[in-house]
């Protein structure tokens, strides 16, 4: 169900606040212990939401939801709602917890493609009822940026995260922080927007709108992978172990710095025949910077001959759930490295 709060007779925008839950969405009961909120005690905590010209749309997850219970079927409900309204409204706010914003943000940019609008996932450090909470400024931030529009058209047409002044694209955005409020940053592509006494837009970062445009749902994604963090000592019992579980499609191997992986023939015989048997293996970097670079040296110049996607500069996040959405959509082994290999919505140089 959508409630509509009319909050202005002329706005400049209309906007869909789909709210899952998270630290943002929190209050105290009457026991005086935080628990999730209904969103109509967010409005009432955050009053100055009446005065930004804007018109709101709400819709709630019931129950709300913990990020950390986040699957796979949440993303296709937060697409589908995105879908079935697209053309109602002007752009949407998915308030969601912290913890997995990241991954969340990357599959909906995978799953919704040919966006002309604002989808901006936001959330808090500390809860709504907190004094000092970052939620407010976030929520009211991210929704001026979803209203605001240069020549007509959004200035935002992509799946973004706005957390702490600063706006990200949300499938190279990556949690880094659990005390502070800098919670999230984009080591790999350049900040979107910053948010001071203007908003100030990095323009030439920023996905084009492209008036041709057609939204495309990709609700199909499957969760048989699996990622592999490497560690020195890692032993062949638990590799094999990892490849050997049922039904595996896709392995994420997380190697370290440039795409390195151990040179033991124990380690490289087993991915052979993992992708002998049809398991993709997508290598990307245990560093939030920098980028897999396969036969940059010794130790990674196996990996091209055994059949190991370089994942270039793809997070975890992005990697993960990129693979998902791959799996999901496509059938034959070629369709499915084919898409890993290629960007799909900048989540990758």
């Amino acid at each position: 169900m959508i409630s509509t709060l009319d909050f202005s007779t002329n706005p400049r925008a209309s906007i869909l606040i789909i709210y899952t839950g998270g630290t943002l969405g929190m209050d105290y009961n009457e026991h005086g212990a935080l628990v999730p909120c209904d969103f109509e005690r967010i409005v009432a905590r955050v009053p100055v939401l009446k005065e930004l010209n804007i018109n709101l749309s709400v819709t709630s997850f019931s129950p709300p939801i913990d990020s950390s219970n986040v699957n796979s079927k949440h993303w296709v409900q937060i697409g589908r709602l995105i879908e079935e309204n697209y053309e109602k409204f002007d752009g949407f706010i998915v308030l969601h917890g912290t913890d997995t914003m990241a991954y969340s943000a990357s599959a909906l940019s995978f799953m919704l493609q040919g966006l002309n609008k604002p989808v901006i996932f936001t959330g808090a450090q500390l809860p709504i009822a907190l004094p000092r909470s970052d939620g407010r400024e976030n929520f009211v931030t991210a929704l001026e940026i979803a209203a605001d529009k240069r020549e007509g058209v959004p200035i935002i047409s992509e799946v973004c995260v706005f957390f702490n002044h600063l706006l990200l694209r949300g499938n190279r955005s990556k949690k880094v922080e659990s005390r502070h409020f800098d919670a999230f940053e984009s080591e790999n592509y350049p900040v979107l927007a910053e948010a001071g006494i203007v908003i100030d837009y990095n323009f030439t970062a920023l996905k084009a709108y492209k008036a041709a445009n057609t939204l495309r749902f990709f609700p199909e994604l499957s969760n048989d992978i699996v990622v592999l963090k490497l560690f020195p000592g890692i032993n062949e019992k638990t590799v094999a172990h990892i490849l050997s579980v049922p039904n595996l499609r896709g392995l994420v191997m997380e190697s370290y710095g440039s795409g390195n992986v151990p040179h033991q023939p124990w380690f490289l015989n087993l991915l052979e025949s993992a992708v002998n048997k049809g398991v993709v293996v997508l290598n990307v970097s245990q560093c939030n910077g920098g980028n897999v670079i396969q036969g940059k040296y010794e130790s990674s110049s196996a990996l091209n001959k055994l059949g190991v996607i370089s994942g270039r500069d793809l997070t975890t996040e992005a990697a993960t759930t990129k693979m998902m959405h791959a799996f999901g959509s496509y059938n034959s082994i070629d369709e499915i490295r084919d898409c890993l290999i290629h960007s799909i919505s900048g989540e990758m140089n």
